[in-house]
């Protein structure tokens, strides 16, 4: 087994090591587990397609209320069936909003993206009747496979979505390795060329808007189902622009990148609002500044140029 595969083999342990080794924090574990999933959706629009997005948190709150609504409306409270259809509709919506995405600049999707979830968080609160609104919802989530129940220790919610962020991570490799992937980065590259090449620009990118929205959703539905509440800030803005702040920490069009960084950025957060309450956020924010001056490519952009700079001495 070559050296990366090996690094690959002990990345995807040191989540079982966590398990065993801290017991008493599987809850923010499984938070964790969750900011890396929705990390990596944006990581596959924005790192591999290059369409920057302030709205990403869109498909993260529908998938969240699909699978609330469900629950606490039509009594559908099986995790796995609940998480497809969580997945399903994020998808659906991002498909029909790619056509407003894709079409423009930079700036142009910034404010349409922006727009979107505003408009989003904005009708969630106002439909009440099925949202809960401010108050949100609380619902009840059966057995996991019938056998495992989602307890306040977090043990459940923990494999579980350590077994879904690990399935799709898969699927998100051979995907972005595959032509389809290689097509991606070129339109990120250059998109005005990729036509002539036989790319259909336009629709490659739709097809990686509505992946990325139903990785998304399937975060949302999972934060859902493991906290048993959903509520407006699934939707806010801020929890876009904090998945944003994960990837570049981790380093975007890596895939691993968003995993580290959202590892990262929460546990950081976690230690410093414990040591200082009151002004953890300026800490927080010097930390990123000083990350995004000296570490280009964020975390696994300086461990890469890290193993680069001692390839020359091992020989």
């Amino acid at each position: 087994m070559s050296r990366g595969a090996l690094a690959q083999v002990a990345f995807w342990l040191l989540p079982l090591a966590f398990y065993a080794a801290f017991p008493g924090y599987l809850v923010l574990g499984s938070q964790i587990l969750i900011a890396a999933l929705f990390a990596l959706s944006l990581d596959l629009i924005l790192g591999y397609a290059g369409i920057v997005s302030l709205g990403h948190a869109a498909f993260f709150g529908i998938g969240a209320y699909t699978a609330g609504m469900l629950s606490v409306h039509a009594g559908w409270t099986e995790p796995l069936s609940g998480l497809l259809a969580a997945a399903l509709v994020a998808a659906l919506a991002g498909f029909a909003t790619s056509f407003l995405v894709v079409r423009g600049n930079d700036l142009t999707r910034l404010m349409v993206t922006l727009g979107i979830g505003m408009l989003l968080y904005e009708a969630a609160n106002k439909a009440a009747f099925a949202t809960g609104g401010a108050d949100g919802l609380s619902m009840v989530s059966a057995k996991l496979l019938g056998i495992w129940s989602f307890d306040l220790r977090g043990r459940s919610a923990f494999l579980y979505s350590y077994a879904v962020l690990l399935a799709v991570f898969v699927l998100a490799r051979r995907l972005v390795r595959s032509p389809f992937g290689a097509s991606l980065r070129g339109i990120r590259e250059n998109a005005v060329r990729m036509p002539a090449l036989g790319a259909p620009v336009r629709w490659r990118l739709v097809g990686i808007y509505t992946i990325g929205a139903a990785i998304a959703g399937l975060a949302g539905a999972l934060l859902a189902q493991t906290t048993q509440f959903v509520g407006l800030d699934t939707l806010a803005f801020t929890r876009s622009a904090e998945v944003l702040i994960m990837l570049v920490l981790g380093g975007t069009g890596r895939l691993y990148g968003g995993l580290v960084g959202a590892a990262a950025f929460l546990l950081v957060q976690d230690y410093l609002a414990g040591i200082d309450p009151v002004y953890w956020q300026f800490w927080l924010g010097l930390l990123l500044v000083a990350l995004v001056l000296f570490a280009r490519g964020g975390i696994a952009g300086a461990w890469d140029a890290a193993q680069r700079s001692l390839r020359p001495r091992a020989k």
